[in-house]
């Protein structure tokens, strides 16, 4: 029974790509009493990894907390397996509003003391005793009332790329941190104000709303779902944003765009910019914010010295670090001196800049179409999909339109098909029909033939 991962992050990308598949990247907590946190463990990786799901997950006493990546064709099977288990039935998933097929590429499950580090001691008040879940709608209306109080319950690197205005954005490295801080600055304010929280993805707010009605504050509120389930209902109800920016998210993408402002600096160089990067240097890993020529010039290092370091003999760089707690510092709290432009605590709410869009990806093409078909393999080194024509004729010269969650809507003029294994002009109802695609297409992307 296999109960590790077997493959590199290497090898995962490239099967990854090969099977063509859509992914969706969610997350999900539930608290609960986990008597055996280890044979849990045990239990969910050989159901997950049977339907090649993906992630960083932590498994305690008190519960569970995943962020994944999963083929969207095994969404329902997914969630069967969650639902097996009766605290997590009709357990809430955060779907990400953004989607990376490598967001994650190794499953690992990882038995913790804590599902959160969050340094309080659970038996010295009710855990269970929470705040207020607020939707987006009920959230925006809360923070328009000048008796709330709302405060950023995430660390310095996620707050200084996005965060909702007016709220107070504590300059910490760790969540424990928080906590006395927010209770000491608003120690006058426990029964006239409204103590508004948020997270990511809501399970940081969770305890901290039990903690905060421990500690006296009399109207305790949490964003539902966090970040996360926010960005999603602001799409699904048409919602103002009072978020501004980009929510930091824990996986290979670094940040999903709420909002198209920027309103962080690249630390080196000072431009507006708001994209991590993880430092070249096995030995250092600081997470930080860089642009796009910075990352060229500096070749993914936070420093010269790291620079320096990267380009030594790999023997000579194993030396440096020997004997040195490196370990996995990917999203490494440290902050450095050789960030110049750097800023936590009280932070901007004006845009320093805006995304500039790019017209082919994650764009709606307003244009007439119907359609076609769906693909059903994308050969990656031939750079050719195939797909199965559903609806209507295919023929060599018709405008096509190839859409999907994450190759986004690409439009492109077929100059030659092949259909069920021989070159002609038609492909009919009902046909395998393969053909150049000169960009990544997915399973079940769907292909549209655009009408003049």
């Amino acid at each position: 029974m296999q109960l590790y991962n077997t493959l590199s992050a290497e090898e995962r990308a490239i099967m990854i790509d090969d099977a063509g598949q859509q992914r969706l990247t969610l997350s999900f907590y539930a608290y609960a009493k986990i008597q055996d946190p280890q044979k849990f463990r045990n239990d969910l990786f050989v159901a997950w990894n049977a339907l090649d799901a993906l992630g960083r997950i932590y498994v305690a006493n008190e519960g569970i907390n995943a962020q994944m990546s999963i083929p969207a064709e095994n969404f329902e099977a997914f969630r069967e397996t969650l639902e097996a288990y009766d605290f997590m039935k009709g357990i809430r998933l955060n779907v990400a509003v953004e989607h990376d097929d490598h967001s994650f590429l190794k499953l690992t499950i990882k038995v913790r003391h804590k599902i959160v580090a969050d340094g309080l001691n659970d038996d010295t008040f009710d855990v269970t005793n929470i705040g207020v879940h607020l939707k987006a709608k009920e959230f925006n209306e809360i923070l328009d009332d000048p008796n709330t109080i709302v405060v950023d319950f995430r660390n310095h690197y996620e707050s200084e790329v996005g965060h909702f205005k007016n709220a107070i954005t504590p300059d910490v490295e760790t969540f424990r941190e928080s906590l006395p801080i927010i209770n000491e600055q608003l120690k006058d304010h426990k029964d006239d104000k409204n103590l508004v929280m948020y997270c990511t993805g809501g399970i940081r707010c969770e305890k901290a709303s039990a903690y905060f009605k421990h500690q006296g504050f009399k109207n305790v509120y949490q964003l539902e779902g966090g970040i996360i389930n926010y960005a999603k209902q602001l799409k699904e109800e048409g919602l103002e944003s009072k978020f501004i920016g980009k929510n930091f998210v824990f996986d290979n993408r670094l940040g999903e765009r709420i909002t198209d402002d920027i309103i962080s600096q690249c630390h080196q160089c000072g431009k507006p910019c708001d994209n991590h990067t993880n430092c070249e240097n096995d030995g250092c890993h600081l997470l930080f914010i860089q642009c796009d020529e910075c990352k060229v010039a500096m070749e993914n290092c936070c420093s010269t010295e790291c620079l320096e370091i990267i380009h030594m003999p790999l023997v000579d760089q194993v030396r440096l670090r020997t004997g040195k707690q490196v370990g996995n510092k990917v999203f490494r709290k440290g902050k450095s001196e050789n960030l110049k432009f750097k800023h936590s605590g009280e932070l901007p709410e004006t845009a320093l800049a805006t995304v500039q869009k790019t017209a082919d990806i994650r764009q709606k093409i307003k244009v007439k179409k119907v359609l076609l078909g769906k693909a059903e393999h994308y050969y990656v080194k031939a750079q050719v999909g195939q797909f199965t024509i559903e609806n209507q004729e295919l023929n060599s010269g018709d405008k096509i339109l190839i859409s999907g969650p994450t190759t986004g809507d690409q439009e492109m003029v077929l100059d030659k098909i092949i259909v069920n294994g021989a070159e002609t002009q038609t492909a009919k109802i009902g046909d395998k029909v393969t053909f150049e695609v000169p960009f990544r297409i997915r399973l079940s992307d769907k292909v549209y033939k655009i009408l003049d």
